[in-house]
């Protein structure tokens, strides 16, 4: 059994003495680093790449999940960088996601394409509730004050969305935006792992709380302040922890028809 955690925008490394392995799968080749943290081995993978070179569109999400399945991995931490339209998260804030609407268009979505019949993925509680309340208890540990429990909206991207689009998404009770948690963690539970996503609210959504443009330097900032107490208390967990799939379903949510 390992762990691995999935570095988002401005989430590149993890600190600790480290190599990098490629890991080749059906789906292509993905570079991961493999983390030596108090004696034993964590797995990282930069989502966007070491260089932030990869835009959310392009990723190739199966690759990358592939190759964390290979690795053995069952227990998966991501961070996400995430915009607000939700009065209560405001930038700088960190939220746990409970579930998620997916807006994408192009991307390719799972990895059952009928070669091994029908079968259907339950989608009932897209991230592990396991992971999610043990990171609410470490996190007082680590200085991190949680705002709630969000649902995640997914778009295309890479363009940002249009505020007539952050209003729909605000109206059917969406509380934060971003471009990258979908398919991913459609795909982890696709391969019985135990997911979670936290988010760093970086920014308004256009046109939200009165924006007129997302800037930057805003956005950087609301990311170096909370990216390596969310790591350091993700690693702590996935090291320290007692980890195992019998209290969740996370292993069984893959159902033939």
């Amino acid at each position: 059994m390992r762990k691995a955690i999935i570095g988002g925008t401005g989430v590149y490394d993890l600190a600790g003495k480290c190599k990098q392995e490629m890991v080749q799968t059906s789906y292509g080749d993905v570079m991961v680093d493999i983390v030596s943290y108090k004696g034993q081995e964590i797995v990282f993978l930069a989502r966007h790449g070491k260089e932030h070179s990869v835009p959310p569109h392009l990723i190739n999400y199966r690759a990358n999940m592939k190759a964390l399945q290979h690795l053995g991995v069952t227990h998966v931490y991501a961070t996400c960088a995430v915009g607000s339209c939700n009065q209560d998260y405001a930038p700088g804030d960190v939220v746990v996601m409970r579930d998620f609407m997916d807006f994408t268009k192009s991307r390719p979505v799972t990895f059952y394409e009928g070669d091994e019949g029908v079968l259907h993925t339950d989608m009932s509680e897209p991230y592990c509730h396991v992971l999610v309340e043990k990171f609410y208890q470490k996190s007082v540990e680590h200085n991190i004050k949680i705002k709630g429990k969000a649902v995640y909206v997914c778009t295309e991207g890479p363009r940002f969305e249009t505020a007539a689009e952050i209003d729909f998404y605000h109206r059917n009770k969406g509380d934060v935006v971003g471009m990258t948690n979908v398919p991913e963690v459609v795909l982890a539970k696709e391969l019985g792992m135990c997911y979670a996503a936290i988010g760093i609210i970086t920014n308004y959504c256009t046109g939200f709380n009165n924006t007129e443009e997302i800037g930057l330097d805003e956005i950087y900032a609301a990311l170096s302040d909370n990216k390596e107490k969310i790591t350091s208390c993700a690693l702590e967990i996935l090291i320290d922890e007692k980890l195992n799939q019998d209290e969740c379903q996370c292993a069984h949510a893959v159902l033939g028809l």
